[in-house]
């Protein structure tokens, strides 16, 4: 079995700082020499090189774009086991021409449980939407908090979302609004949505108008839809020097959580 043994060789010749090489490139731009270096990688077998190879056939990144490559790249990576080609390949399968739920459920799910956050997040999103998987709210929880946990805002959002509407577990508005705020903070527009009318409410938290104003205004600002029908009621119910308060607080940089 020649071809083996010039394929173990290969792979012993490969550098092991290789992949931060690579890496290094691509962020720099630099994709044709990323791939140079990942390319031996994936025919040896490495699976994350075989994911990257992939991605770049998706997005045409120092290659001409080309679907079934990526396709055929990302299905080697997931399959091997790794969780950012488990959940690129899930993701293409979320694509026109590539649809197939049952594909991105079942590879959400295992780069979730290789612990992917991204996964996660969209694994979480999948059992509480319950249109492309079997609906499970307390399922679509844990998700959420082991996404958000691990830094992913959307994740966050969610949890609040999932207090506030009582999904598989008591409502809670002020779990809701602890959640929105972190979210809020960390610069996500229906967060901030969703921030702004709890605290013009006072479901959860003591109401502020000018507080609700200002959130309301960078929601809005930063596209969110969520906040749009909110702005002018809220605004009529404050003066003219309260209006300019909450539009000085939606023009400070945001904080940083925990400061």
């Amino acid at each position: 079995m020649r071809w083996l043994d010039r394929l173990l060789r290969r792979t012993k010749e490969l550098r092991p700082d290789a992949m931060a090489e690579a890496l290094s490139a691509a962020q720099a731009g630099d994709y044709p020499v990323a791939l140079s270096i990942w390319e031996p990688l994936a025919q040896a077998g490495v699976a994350r090189a075989q994911n990257n190879i992939g991605a770049c056939f998706a997005e045409g990144l120092g290659v001409i774009k080309d679907m079934e490559l990526a396709r055929t790249w990302l299905r080697l990576a997931a399959e091997a086991g790794d969780p950012v080609g488990q959940r690129n390949y899930a993701a293409l399968h979320m694509q026109d021409g590539f649809t197939d739920f049952s594909v991105a459920g079942e590879f959400y799910r295992r780069g979730a449980e290789n612990g992917d956050a991204p996964s996660q997040d969209m694994l979480s999103w999948m059992l509480l939407e319950g249109d492309i998987l079997p609906p499970d709210p307390q399922a679509a929880r844990i998700w959420a908090e082991r996404a958000a946990g691990a830094g992913v805002v959307s994740s966050m959002t969610r949890l609040g979302l999932i207090y506030h509407n009582a999904t598989g577990v008591e409502r809670d508005p002020a779990e809701a609004v602890r959640w929105w705020t972190i979210a809020a903070n960390l610069g996500d527009a229906d967060a901030q949505a969703m921030l702004g009318a709890a605290l013009n409410l006072g479901q959860g938290v003591r109401r502020d108008g000018i507080a609700a104003l200002g959130w309301l205004i960078r929601a809005s600002s930063a596209g969110s839809d969520l906040a749009k029908p909110f702005v002018g009621p809220v605004r009529g119910t404050l003066s003219a020097n309260e209006i300019a308060e909450a539009e000085r607080q939606a023009a400070l940089p945001l904080k940083q959580v925990g400061s």
